[in-house]
């Protein structure tokens, strides 16, 4: 088929998005719907669409997006239960690979994807490499918070379960850079997620870890809050929540489960009597609206940070709504340059610490 960016809108300024449409739970179809969807609501998005063409083609077609889409035949997909290690050595042809290699050759800006998360991370640190000075790249998540923005980030939330001082110092920096540039915030306030707020809580390696992330701050230009709790992850209190991937990946499955429990039990007790159905009918419009500000199809999307490119991680049961989300945070971080100026924040908060002197004053780079 022609190539669809021959041709962009005069005036436009063109983001290209990179999207694996096979590796979600619900199949390509309902990928390509939410492209479609991102298509209808934002005339500057362009989409390297990666499959298996011939499907592809029939599914833009259909919702004639084809003038918005470039497919890429990728022949093979990475199913959900691959080991990472498999997919290292034998994932190209895949498109998951196909996709991260459109970012990786400066074709697309971000790379978006609801395939299997382990195989994901695994190609993206193989094929895009780490930033210079970033030792582990993590996965950031959107928490529904109550600060004006309506989320906080935290992260790490999976990328790896281990993280040291000098690791949770750069999840800080790369989680102030994200806040920035995905949720507008000029000075985001970082907190260090702990087992209390008292500074004589928690082991060792976050006290260093709480110091480094202190004297980081005016570099990284952020508010360190200091610890924070559990209960602070959906407060008004911090916007960046900093904490080592096994935590993070817990907290953020309790959260899920726990609001999937609570729309249950909703459910549940409006449906018991005759007098409950009729107050669910008339508290319907707040019921909705509730249902919308939880729903986690509006903050569907992970960002692997601290890649020399941007990785979006879809849910794998996303459905059109959901991928929509994830192309509409793809979008934002690539309009705001987000990728050169994380790359930047980083080398710039090294070159800090470098030159900061010890505590007998000589020079830490001597």
């Amino acid at each position: 088929m022609p190539n669809a960016f021959d041709n962009p809108t005069p005036g436009a300024k063109r983001i290209v998005i990179s999207i694996d449409a096979m590796g979600g739970d619900r199949g390509p179809a309902a990928v390509v719907a939410g492209i479609a969807m991102s298509a209808s609501k934002n005339p500057d998005i362009h989409f390297i669409v990666h499959g298996d063409e011939s499907v592809l083609t029939r599914l833009i077609r259909r919702r004639r997006i084809s003038h918005r889409c470039d497919i890429r035949h990728a022949p093979r997909a990475v199913a959900m239960h691959e080991k990472p290690s498999h997919v290292m050595r034998h994932g190209e042809g895949t498109s998951m690979w196909s996709a991260i290699e459109s970012v990786r050759n400066g074709e697309a800006t971000v790379a978006v994807s609801c395939g299997n998360t382990g195989a994901l991370m695994a190609l993206s640190m193989i094929r895009l490499r780490k930033i210079p000075g970033v030792n582990r790249p993590a996965i950031a998540c959107l928490w529904p918070s109550r600060n004006p923005q309506g989320f906080n980030v935290m992260l790490d939330v999976g990328a790896d379960v281990k993280a040291d001082a000098e690791d949770l110092c750069q999840f800080a920096l790369m989680g102030a850079s994200y806040a920035r540039n995905g949720l507008g915030l000029d000075r985001p306030r970082v907190g260090l997620l702990n087992v209390g707020t008292e500074e004589n809580k928690g082991r060792a390696e976050m006290k260093a870890a709480s110091d480094l992330i202190s004297a980081a701050s005016d570099a990284g230009s952020f508010d360190y809050v200091g610890y924070v709790e559990g209960g602070d992850l959906p407060s008004n209190r911090v916007d960046v929540i900093v904490t080592d991937g096994f935590t993070g990946n817990i907290a953020l499955k309790t959260g899920e489960g726990t609001a999937k429990l609570i729309g249950d039990f909703l459910k549940e007790a409006f449906a018991a009597t005759p007098l409950s159905r009729i107050a669910a009918l008339l508290a319907l419009t707040s019921l909705r609206r509730l249902q919308k500000r939880i729903d986690p199809r509006r903050v569907n999307g992970g960002v692997f940070l601290g890649l020399n490119g941007t990785v979006v991680k879809s849910h794998g049961s996303a459905d059109a709504t959901g991928m929509s989300a994830a192309i509409k945070l793809a979008f934002q971080l690539a309009k705001s340059g987000f990728q050169e100026r994380l790359a930047a924040r980083v080398a710039s908060a090294g070159s800090a610490r470098q030159d900061a002197p010890n505590e007998d004053g000589s020079s830490r780079a001597e």
